[in-house]
């Protein structure tokens, strides 16, 4: 399990972010103690770090400076200053991510998994199969047989997901989650369409069927 710090000094934001994270399946480590934010942190050895930067004490700033300082552990700027020159400072500190307060949960959510994939240095591989069906990442390609079918790019995501998560059933919020790494706009009538349509193209190809809707529950290949 990986392990997330918050450093926000406001408590309802923090108890929020708390429980949003731990409902997502990751520990969360918060503290009240800002006066040495920046040694607490390096003693957690914990796997990303959310960090505010209007903070009793030392501002994020300072505490991102000192942090890389000793370690390389990801940090993701989160605060309601929305300059572009606080972005900037952030990012030349050493920040992985600045995201601005009021945000979207699964926007969030998102950009939390894309940095800790990037700290991770998880590969991806170019071809997933599932039975006869062969999902190409290089092109964004489907094929069953001698058939093929090009995916768009949130289909591509869709499948990708069910087919690395063979027999186990997805929430329409973990489907939505992982569109949400694009910067277009997803809502629940997008995952519905996009569902249709990889559908389509999975029958087109003789592949229909495969992916099945647990109602209630979400979705399974």
């Amino acid at each position: 399990m990986q392990t997330i710090l918050i450093i926000e000094d406001d408590q309802t934001i923090r108890r929020e972010l708390e429980l949003l994270l731990e409902k997502y399946g990751y520990a969360v480590k918060t503290t009240d103690d800002f006066s040495n934010a920046a040694e607490w942190i390096l003693r957690q050895q914990a796997h990303l770090v959310l960090l505010d930067i209007n903070l009793p004490y030392y501002d994020g700033f300072h505490i991102c400076r000192e942090i890389r300082k000793n370690a390389t552990i990801p940090i993701i700027i989160v605060t309601s200053r929305s300059g572009d020159i606080d972005e900037l400072m952030g990012m030349n500190l050493g920040a992985d991510d600045f995201v601005r307060k009021p945000y979207n949960v699964q926007v969030l959510l998102a950009r939390i998994e894309n940095v800790l994939r990037r700290a991770n240095g998880a590969q991806t591989e170019d071809l997933l199969r599932a039975g006869e069906l062969a999902l190409n990442l290089s092109n964004s390609t489907v094929n069953s047989g001698e058939q093929s079918r090009e995916l768009t790019k949130n289909e591509l995501r869709i499948l990708r997901l069910l087919m690395k998560n063979q027999g186990k059933i997805l929430s329409r919020d973990q489907i939505m989650l992982e569109l949400w790494q694009s910067d277009e706009f997803v809502d629940d009538n997008t995952l519905t369409v996009n569902i249709g349509r990889l559908r389509k193209k999975l029958e087109e190809i003789g592949a229909g069927g495969l992916i099945q809707t647990k109602r209630g529950q979400g979705y399974m290949l």
